[in-house]
């Protein structure tokens, strides 16, 4: 079995002190989380595009800190984009694909 980390933990200590309470959720709520889902997941059509290996390794860098499959992260990305939901969040991680564009200006 996993053993939960510190925020579990305090997630865990909060609830059990009553701090945090557990709600149920309507059945217009439960409508409106099915049907998010089932759009979120209905995935009929392909697309395939060529990234230049910086920008793909800075994409995978960006999903694992997501803790998502690179091609999920992408379509998530796109999803966002185009919902208008679509806020970025600074990353951990030092660009490849910046880094390699400011040693072309330097040069």
């Amino acid at each position: 079995m996993k053993r939960s980390d510190k925020f579990e933990q305090d997630m865990l200590k909060a609830y059990e002190g009553g701090v945090l309470k557990s709600i149920s959720p309507t059945k217009a709520d439960l409508a409106k989380f099915k049907a998010a889902a089932s759009a979120t997941f209905i995935k009929e059509r392909r697309v395939n595009i060529r990234l230049s290996s910086p920008d793909l390794m800075d994409i995978q860098a960006r999903a694992l800190e997501e803790g998502l499959p690179y091609q999920t992260f992408i379509a998530s990305v796109l999803h966002k984009y185009v919902s208008g939901r679509l806020v970025e969040k600074p990353s951990q991680l030092t660009s490849r694909s910046s880094a390699r564009s400011v040693k072309r200006r330097v040069v």
